[in-house]
């Protein structure tokens, strides 16, 4: 049987921080990450994709609140919807075409997935999670002070606004990805998932988050029984004293380790911490499988267990 893969795909697989972020540049980005994923395929893994979407459901926010005078602004919810779509819309025709180059025929496609949350998520009462583009010190402090957001310093990149961040719950869609999952390449669980609050009488209703995109991925690899998660970043291994002269990258962690190092403050919050901690829960839900934290462009090499981070139980 194929081994199954669910990849969770960094902002840096969909927008370089180099470039403009119009649309024309950013699918320039994913046409790059689809030639990665599509090699992946190839070596005949079954594979499932999960990505984030920081930085644009930011813009489509501003967007939306800056011509709030012409039309009405959408909620986050619809925000995040809206980025499930174009986002997926890029990687589906970017695959397939990076997947037909190759003589492989397989379709790709994207559900737009709503994440079950709970209400009573402390995330509610401390926003963490970043969003949109980098401010100056300076707007950030004008943009809290007229429009109440919260806004917080991002790991000496500058300052974002950040939203509460709770945990993916339930997978409304799961039936839908499963049914997929064989015969298909499935775009799910975009940016984390459309987060969601499940009513008493049974409806659901959006709210005002950002799933982490890693916990999201989690989640689905645990549903759909996959054999590896695979986080891709900017980085090729997970370090710890990182940026600093005794930086050391980590060719393997397990639970134990990471518990340690994650007491010391060694992974940043909103940043690395997540995807340590997603890759614990995963191997934690399944002692016998791994979960691999490495670049884009080393995904393979990382498979064939040549560089990364494996993320093991014991």
């Amino acid at each position: 049987m194929a081994e199954k893969i669910v990849i969770a795909l960094g902002g840096n697989a969909l927008q370089s921080g180099k470039s403009d972020a119009t649309a024309e540049a950013q699918l320039k980005v994913v046409k790059q990450t689809c030639e990665y994923i599509a090699d992946i395929s190839c070596k005949g893994y079954e594979i499932g994709i999960v990505h984030g979407n920081g930085p644009q459901v930011g813009r489509i926010l501003l967007a939306s609140e800056t011509a709030k005078d012409v039309t009405p602004a959408m909620p986050f919810d619809v925000c995040g919807a809206m980025s499930q779509g174009y986002i997926g819309y890029h990687l589906q025709q970017a695959l397939k075409y990076a997947l037909n180059k190759r003589d492989r025929n397989i379709p790709v496609l994207t559900v737009a997935t709503q994440m079950i949350v709970e209400k009573s998520d402390p995330a509610f009462q401390n926003p963490t999670k970043p969003i949109g583009p980098f401010y100056s010190e300076e707007e950030a402090k004008q943009l809290q002070e007229e429009k109440g957001y919260t806004m917080k310093e991002d790991a000496g990149r500058g300052w974002r606004r950040v939203v509460a961040s709770p945990l993916p719950r339930k997978i409304v869609e799961i039936g839908a990805v499963k049914r997929l999952w064989d015969s298909s390449i499935v775009i799910s669980c975009g940016g984390g998932g459309i987060p969601v609050v499940e009513n008493a009488d049974g409806t659901m209703e959006g709210v005002a988050a950002v799933i982490d995109k890693d916990f999201a991925a989690e989640l689905l690899a645990e549903q759909v029984g996959a054999d590896v998660l695979m986080i891709l970043t900017e980085v090729e291994k997970v370090a710890i004293n990182f940026n600093k002269p005794d930086q050391k990258n980590l060719d393997k962690l397990n639970l134990e380790d990471a518990v340690k190092y994650i007491e010391e403050g060694q992974f940043a919050p909103g940043s690395m911490l997540p995807k340590v901690e997603a890759a614990m829960k995963f191997v934690r839900a399944y002692p016998n499988k791994k979960a691999i934290i490495t670049s884009l462009d080393k995904a393979i090499d990382a498979l064939e267990g040549k560089t990364g981070t494996v993320i093991t139980f014991a």
